[in-house]
């Protein structure tokens, strides 16, 4: 009789813990599709990048012909970044340093190109060419900001999923911990511009 009333405690505690944090559950399921947009936030201001990159070559390209490796290195840059594609229910930390890296070499490409710009002060002066450039610092800020709120929907989602009893329930239901957006590698270092 004092087991089965122990059980009966115990049962309806159990009961009574899954009631109180069932609203937790859709609250996890709600964050973790906040991550999920973001993240699709985040790929589409890069894909913008990307797409904005082969007019800013084709442009550079009439004027700056000489300077023909460093047009295919921008162009390969894309052209690997475009190929990496994250699941956001499968960020892993070696996927998001993968698709980070592939982004970073497209950052330092078009950095190089921008930089070759000031040798040309025709281009410079063209106006599609400072559309162009407007277009792709405007996308960057854009990157920016779309990185900054991922980091805070994750931010969001990690700390429900591992708060208190929610990490019980995020255990048993698959809720695992999201990453971050890190800095990217060497850019605590100004670049250097040499002509």
């Amino acid at each position: 009789m004092i087991r089965f009333k122990r059980l009966s405690i115990c049962l309806i505690a159990l009961i009574g813990l899954f009631a109180l944090n069932s609203c937790s559950y859709n609250k996890m399921v709600e964050k973790d599709e906040a991550v999920s947009t973001a993240w699709s936030n985040v790929e589409a201001q890069y894909q913008r990048r990307a797409d904005l990159i082969p007019n800013l070559v084709n442009t550079v390209k009439g004027y700056a012909q000489h300077e023909k490796t460093t047009l295919e290195a921008v162009m390969s840059a894309r052209s690997k970044a475009t190929q990496i594609t994250v699941d956001p229910a499968n960020l892993t930390p070696e996927k998001m340093k993968e698709y980070q890296q592939a982004q970073g070499e497209i950052s330092n490409a078009l950095g190089k190109l921008l930089a070759i710009t000031e040798n040309y002060p025709e281009l410079k002066a063209n106006q599609s060419f400072s559309e162009l450039q407007a277009q792709l610092e405007g996308t960057e800020n854009r990157i920016t900001e779309a990185r900054k709120r991922y980091n805070a929907a994750v931010e969001e989602y990690n700390i429900l999923v591992r708060s208190f009893p929610n990490n019980i329930f995020a255990g048993m239901f698959g809720f695992e911990r999201k990453n971050k957006f890190e800095a990217d590698a060497g850019s605590s270092q100004a670049p250097s511009v040499n002509f």
